[in-house]
C-alpha cells in the first residue's frame, strides 16, 4: 500500500515534507542538461542534489526570517565542480552552516555522509540534514538532522566508500530544535585536523591522475588525505573539474567529428518520472497520435498490458532504416531488488501494417556481446526480445539493423550515488 503525501505528514508531523512537482523537476532536469558533467552519474547526483536545494530553499521561503539568512555557502556557479566528485550541498545560516545530503534510496536504514563534509576543516558543518526523495510519488522527506559532533562520536567509518554513518532512529526528527539553537548558542567551532600542503608537482601529477576519464568519481582513486587536499581548495577543485570534462571530450573526439552532440545513455529512472529526452515519447502520448494502427496495436498486445502504465514508456526513434520507418517500445517495470524489468518491442512505423523482412531486434551488453537477438519474418505485425532485468547501474543497448543499416540506442538504470 503507497500512503499519500497528505497521510505520511499525518503520520510523522515532526518531520518536513515537500511536494515535488512534475514540473519543477523537469525544470531542474533542464536545467542540469545545461550544465558540463563528465559521466552519467555525476548529471545524476547533480539532478538530485539540485533538486533537493531548490525544494529546501523553496519551503525555507514561507520563513520570512530563515529566507533573509539562509544562504549557499559557495558560488552557485560552482556547484558542478562539487557535483562531478561528491553529493551534499553546503548552506550558511549567519555563523552556523549546514548540509544537505539527499538520497533517492527507498530502503532508509541509515543516513550516510561523504567523508569529505566531515573532515575537510573548510567542508564542515556543524549540522547535517538526511533528505530523501521519493522520485515516482513525487515527494521529499527531511528525515532528521545530526551534528558533526555526533556524527565523529557515534558514527560507523567506512573506510571502503570513505563515509561516516548513523543509525536512522539516531537522527533528531524535529529541525525547530535545530533553528533554535543556532539562535541562542553561538555556534562552535569545530576541531578538526589541517590537511597537507601539497608541493606544485604532486598537485599536478594527482590533477592528472584524477582527471582521467572514468564512469564514476575519482574520490576513492588516492589517498584520503591527497584527495581532499585537491577538492579543499576552490581553485585546484576547478582545475578538475575543468580537466575532467576536456578528458571526457577528447575520449569522444572521434564521435564529435561525425555527430553534433556527443552520445546519449538514456537514464530509465527518469522514464519513471515521465522525463524523456527530446524525440522519445511516452506511451500514453503515442496512443494520442494519429497512428491508429499503432495504437490498436498496442491496446490489444497481451505482454505489454502486464507492463505497469506508470513503468511502461514509447520510445519514438522516427529512424530510417533503407527506407523502412520502424517504431521501438522499451516498456520498463521498477523491480523491488534495484533493478527495472525491460521488455523491448519494434514496430512498423508510418501506418504501415508488417514489418520490413529481415530487420534485426538485438540486445548488447556493455562491451557489445550479443546476449538477443529476433529476426521479423514476412508479414510480422511486430517482434520482440525476450523479457530480462537490468540492474543498476549495468549499461547495455538495444540495436535495430537492416542489412548495413544500423542504429543503437544505449541505456542505463542509475538512481543515485555518493560518487
Amino acid at each position: 500500500m503507497v500512503l499519500k503525501l497528505d497521510e505520511l505528514m499525518a503520520l510523522y508531523p515532526k518531520q518536513i515534507w515537500i511536494e515535488l512537482l512534475p514540473q519543477e523537476q523537469e525544470k531542474v532536469w533542464q536545467q542540469i542538461q545545461q550544465q558540463e558533467y563528465s559521466n552519467a552519474a555525476a548529471r545524476w547526483n547533480a539532478y538530485l542534489n539540485y533538486l533537493c536545494l531548490n525544494s529546501f530553499l523553496n519551503w525555507v521561503q514561507e520563513d520570512s526570517e530563515l529566507k533573509e539568512n539562509l544562504q549557499l555557502w559557495s558560488d552557485e556557479t560552482s556547484l558542478p565542480s562539487f557535483w562531478e566528485v561528491v553529493t551534499g550541498t553546503k548552506l550558511s545560516l549567519d555563523k552556523t552552516q549546514l548540509v544537505l545530503i539527499p538520497t533517492d534510496k527507498s530502503y532508509f536504514p541509515e543516513f550516510r555522509i561523504p567523508q569529505e563534509w566531515i573532515d575537510i576543516p573548510n567542508w564542515a558543518a556543524n549540522y547535517y540534514l538526511a533528505v530523501q526523495l521519493n522520485l515516482n510519488e513525487r515527494w521529499m522527506q527531511v528525515l532528521g538532522y545530526a551534528t558533526h559532533e555526533q556524527i565523529k562520536k557515534e558514527g560507523m567509518y567506512d573506510r571502503i566508500d570513505r563515509t561516516y554513518s548513523l543509525d536512522r532512529e539516531d537522527l533528531k526528527e524535529d529541525l525547530n530544535v535545530m533553528w533554535v539553537a543556532q539562535e541562542l548558542f553561538p555556534a562552535k567551532q569545530l576541531e578538526i585536523q589541517p590537511l597537507p600542503d601539497l608541493e606544485t608537482l604532486q598537485t599536478k601529477m594527482l590533477l592528472e591522475q584524477l582527471s582521467q576519464p572514468s564512469n564514476y568519481s575519482p574520490r576513492l582513486s588516492v589517498i584520503f588525505e591527497q584527495w581532499a587536499a585537491i577538492i579543499a581548495n576552490d581553485e585546484t577543485r576547478q582545475q578538475l573539474y575543468r580537466k575532467r570534462l576536456l578528458n571526457h571530450h577528447v575520449e569522444n573526439s572521434n564521435f564529435l567529428q561525425n555527430q553534433a552532440d556527443e552520445p546519449k545513455i538514456h537514464n530509465l529512472s527518469l522514464w519513471l518520472q515521465n522525463i524523456f529526452e527530446a524525440g522519445w515519447q511516452s506511451i500514453d502520448t503515442l496512443l494520442n497520435t494519429e497512428q491508429t494502427t499503432l495504437a490498436f496495436q498496442f491496446r490489444n498486445d497481451s505482454v505489454l498490458s502486464q507492463v505497469p502504465v506508470k513503468g511502461a514508456k514509447l520510445i519514438d526513434l522516427g529512424i530510417e532504416l533503407k527506407g523502412a520507418a520502424v517504431m521501438l517500445l522499451v516498456g520498463i517495470t521498477q523491480e523491488i531488488d534495484d533493478k527495472v524489468g525491460i521488455r523491448v518491442q519494434l514496430y512498423p512505423g508510418n501506418g504501415e501494417t508488417y514489418l520490413p523482412a529481415n530487420i534485426e531486434l538485438s540486445l548488447l551488453s556493455e562491451l557489445g556481446v550479443m546476449l538477443q537477438e529476433v529476426r521479423s519474418r514476412n508479414h510480422d505485425n511486430y517482434i520482440q526480445l525476450k523479457r530480462f532485468k537490468a540492474p543498476q547501474g549495468k549499461p547495455f543497448s538495444i540495436q535495430v539493423m537492416l542489412g548495413n543499416a544500423s542504429i543503437k540506442e544505449d541505456f542505463v538504470f542509475y538512481q543515485s550515488s555518493l560518487g
